[in-house]
């Protein structure tokens, strides 16, 4: 054991209920939910946040949840669109994943990057509310998003950082191998499926320390394809889905112009069925 490890409070489950009542959720597509349909709100989205606000619902009578996220928006438009907002919304626990829409832009620098969360994070740990932050996900699984692994890991040890100096709650994407399988995303290949939402949720509250009962989910086994049924499938998931995605960037476009936040006020939660 080292002396760090010794140092560490060794991880207590909670006895009682959590302490929050008011959870805001601040982001872009992946707190929003993409990926992830909403059974019971036919063209909206679920996604791990929801799941996290249903289960820290559970112990307190009064648990309120806004979420503020939008698709497609850069960390920028994030601190410029949803911070204060936040704030005004009194949240005693927020959280916030930005950044990884400008990591994957080429040429974008993570320590910048870096720079803008930092500033939103002291803004927002500045009201007392316990802060939540996300590191990205491990890219090296997949051949479209392997080349940007090193800016991940770096803007990763730049969020730890932050979390460190604003003592802010680390939800470890990075760790969870779990879900570096394409298995539990999307057909775009970009965003998780409801799979993929349902790991992270349960990692966020293992990160909150909350318990709960969401069990692992396993994804059915892959089907065998031929090669030509493979790289016809690769064909038809350029053409849906990555032309659009490098025409919006050339074009100066978001997936998230004129979409506006789907739970912009903080209000009650009520459990999905499917749990």
């Amino acid at each position: 054991m080292t002396d760090q490890d010794a140092s560490r409070t060794p991880f207590v489950e909670n006895e009682g209920p959590h302490p929050w009542r008011r959870f805001v959720a601040l982001g872009d597509s992946f707190t929003e939910g993409i990926g992830d349909p909403d059974e019971a709100n036919p063209g909206g989205h679920r996604g791990w946040a929801d799941r996290v606000a249903e289960v820290l619902a559970r112990d307190v009578d009064d648990f309120a949840y806004a979420n503020l996220a939008v698709r497609g928006k850069l960390i920028g438009q994030i601190v410029a669109d949803q911070v204060e907002p936040a704030v005004a919304l009194k949240p005693d626990l927020i959280s916030i994943c930005a950044g990884g829409n400008d990591v994957i832009r080429p040429g974008t620098d993570p320590d910048a990057i870096a720079a803008q969360l930092d500033d939103a994070v002291a803004r927002l740990a500045s009201t007392g509310a316990a802060v939540v932050l996300f590191t990205g996900i491990d890219t090296g699984f997949t051949p479209v998003f392997r080349a940007f692994r090193g800016k991940v890991a770096i803007y990763n040890e730049n969020v730890r950082t932050i979390a460190d100096r604003y003592d802010a709650i680390i939800a470890d994407q990075w760790a969870l191998k779990t879900v570096q399988d394409m298995r539990f995303f999307d057909d775009d290949r970009l965003h998780f499926n409801a799979l993929g939402h349902h790991e992270v949720a349960r990692m966020v509250l293992r990160s909150l320390n909350v318990p709960n009962d969401l069990q692992s989910m396993q994804p059915d086994p892959l089907p065998y394809r031929r090669w030509r049924e493979a790289r016809a499938e690769d064909i038809g998931w350029a053409r849906e889905h990555l032309v659009p995605w490098v025409l919006r960037r050339l074009r100066h476009q978001s997936s998230g112009d004129n979409i506006v936040a789907k739970r912009p006020e903080p209000s009650p939660v009520f459990v999905n069925p499917e749990d």
